[in-house]
């Protein structure tokens, strides 16, 4: 049996595509990926006519899953188990060991990491919520794994920088540590191929990776997520230094807080001695990352569900 799979970013787009693929190919089942189409509108008869049974699962302009087949389709469960009713994409977001640094000239492995990161994710996402903030969070399944809202990624990195610190430091010739009033929001392409490079809002407008509005949303949504997470770590004996966001549009059209929140993505000091208890101490072979982690982890997640 020829089992085969296409991400075909549009059915409809690319229906004569798919059509000379299924004739040449010849698969017994072919698994579509982001069909993008509600199923009344999927082109069966076009598809029926090659010989295949079709099961679709989609949504109009977003996601969407076809299985085609050319013996009889049976026993076909839509959405995700426990969840039939949900008519929502979802993703599943796995976090793993692996590390990274400057744009991934840098690789290693944080034993645990995975696992330490997705319960600080769920904790602050959850804590976010409460407070008005919408993300994509759905609820956490497993050690390393959750269950997301799917949404197209803005290309805009958000950084909030509360001090002076890492790269911010060295391109202003100042000390890290130094109290930044107000606060700083840096927008940088989402690229690690370019190094994300920073922009200004026209440069993100002119080459169209964000709306006036969505920037504007954007900028809005990190400085209440600002407002919220200083105290609340602050209380957990972490001072944060600065910070990533991205942002999401889902398939309502509305811009919801994804990726994570985690010690990959904050820079967090001991209040009392000043002590990097974060990534910086992978990126600068500070020793101790291990055990900076579970730290961080105990005051977030144990603190949070003693």
């Amino acid at each position: 049996m020829k089992i085969a799979t296409f991400n075909v970013n549009s059915i409809k787009a690319r229906l004569p595509r798919v059509l000379e693929w299924l004739e040449e190919a010849s698969p017994d089942v072919a698994l579509l990926q982001e069909v993008k189409t509600v199923p009344e509108e999927f082109p069966s008869l076009e598809i029926n006519a090659l010989g295949y049974e079709i099961a679709v699962h989609g949504q109009k302009s977003y996601n969407g899953v076809a299985i085609l087949s050319k013996t009889p389709i049976e026993d076909v469960k839509m959405g995700l188990p426990g969840d039939e009713l949900d008519d929502q994409a979802r993703y599943i977001v796995e976090f793993k060991d692996d590390a990274t640094a400057f744009n991934a000239q840098k690789r290693g492995i944080i034993v645990r990491k995975g696992e330490i990161n997705n319960a600080i994710t769920a904790t602050l996402y959850e804590y976010l919520e409460c407070n008005g903030i919408k993300t994509h969070y759905v609820k956490k399944l497993g050690i390393t794994e959750q269950l997301v809202q799917a949404v197209k990624i803005i290309p805009v990195e958000v950084i909030v920088r509360n001090r002076a610190a890492g790269s911010f430091a060295s391109r202003y010739g100042i000390e890290e540590g130094d109290e930044l009033n107000p606060m700083v929001i840096e927008w940088c392409l989402k690229s690690d191929a370019l190094g994300d490079p920073p922009m200004n809002d026209a440069t993100a407008v002119a080459l169209g990776f964000a709306t006036p509005e969505q920037l504007e949303i954007l900028f809005d949504q990190s400085s209440k997520v600002n407002d919220l997470l200083q105290p609340y770590l602050h209380d957990r004996g972490l001072e944060l230094i600065d910070f990533k966001l991205e942002f999401g549009v889902d398939s309502a059209g509305e811009i919801l807080l994804a990726d994570e929140i985690s010690t990959d993505t904050c820079r967090l000091w001991d209040v009392s001695t000043g002590g990097s208890l974060d990534k910086d101490r992978f990126r600068r072979n500070l020793g101790g990352v291990e055990e900076a982690y579970l730290d961080v982890f105990h005051r977030i997640v144990r603190n949070t569900h003693a």
